[in-house]
């Protein structure tokens, strides 16, 4: 009985951080090409306010840096309940099984990697949208300054 509970707690647990992940990543992916998109399309001279554009430019850009800071830390999760699993399953059996024990720590260690990999695109998104953003706010002073309005 202990056995089938501890391999559904492993599954679940794998699938539950790996699936938060991927879901993450591809979030931050979706939002990564909307905020291109927009940002190819927007016309900066239609806004008589520098703040109103600030706001429309920098839409949900603070999602994709969330999901930056917070991956690795879903994955370390991950992990922290995964080895957690593995001593606990190795408590019940009473004794040492290196197979046992390498494998689950592997299997764990997974999840912080997938973290990591899923945070090192995201602010790397959301880095590139800042800096656009900017651009984009200057093109709009400039444009206030020399009369174009």
């Amino acid at each position: 009985m202990q056995g089938n509970w501890l391999e559904l707690a492993e599954q679940l647990l794998d699938y539950g951080v790996m699936g938060t992940l991927l879901l993450m990543s591809v979030v931050a992916l979706w939002l990564f090409i909307e905020r291109l998109m927009y940002y190819r399309g927007v016309d900066v001279n239609a806004y008589d306010n520098k703040e109103l554009l600030e706001l429309d430019l920098s839409d949900n850009l603070s999602t994709i840096s969330a999901i930056g800071a917070n991956a690795p830390y879903v994955g370390l999760l991950g992990t922290i309940l995964g080895i957690m699993i593995t001593f606990y399953g190795l408590g019940e059996i009473g004794t040492v099984d290196t197979k046992k024990v390498m494998t689950g720590l592997a299997l764990a260690l997974k999840a912080t990697g997938f973290g990591i990999l899923v945070a090192i695109p995201s602010i790397v998104f959301y880095t590139a949208l800042l800096r656009k953003m900017e651009r984009l706010l200057t093109y709009w002073d400039v444009n206030t300054q020399k009369g174009n309005r």
